[in-house]
This record gives structure tokens, C-alpha cells and sequence, in this order.
């Protein structure tokens, strides 16, 4: 399943990898930290927008466009360091 290298509570990455594996109806085994959305997902740039507003509607959070998320580790490792307590 999920490997993590990250310091982020379990809460909030399972959160996140079933957000990001709902999107394509992939499996969240299938899902590594280091696994790039658009390359090795196939994931466009209308997907990883529908990321971001789901996870900001989700976490409270807000992701800035300069912001660079080209993997599951940099969702997972942004939504930590700015989601409050779960």
C-alpha cells in the first residue's frame, strides 16, 4: 500500500490518497509518495485543479497557484504542514 516518507498524520494522508485515487477511480495502493500525477497516473491540469478545490473545500486550506504539486508526497506534505489539527 502506501509508503510514506513524510511526516504527516495518518488521518490526513489517507484523506488526501482517497481524494486523489477517487478522482480516476484509481486504487490507493497504487498511490507512492513519490508516484507524478501526470506522468506515472496520467493525470491533465483539469484533475490536479479538481485536487486542489476538493482539498481546499475539504481541509480549509488554501493552495496558491505558484504552489508546485507534481506528486502525491507534495499534496500530502502541503495539506500537512497547512491543515489544521484533524
Amino acid at each position: 500500500m502506501f509508503t510514506s516518507t513524510t511526516t504527516a498524520p495518518k488521518s490526513i494522508q489517507q484523506q488526501v490518497l482517497r481524494i486523489i485515487s477517487k478522482r480516476k477511480a484509481i486504487k490507493t495502493r497504487r498511490l507512492r509518495i513519490g508516484s507524478s500525477l501526470s506522468q506515472e497516473l496520467g493525470f491533465d491540469t483539469v484533475d490536479v485543479v479538481d485536487i486542489i478545490l476538493e482539498l481546499e473545500r475539504n481541509f480549509h486550506i488554501t493552495i496558491p497557484d505558484e504552489v508546485p504539486l507534481a506528486t502525491v508526497g507534495d499534496f500530502v506534505d502541503y495539506v500537512a504542514s497547512h491543515a489544521k489539527a484533524a
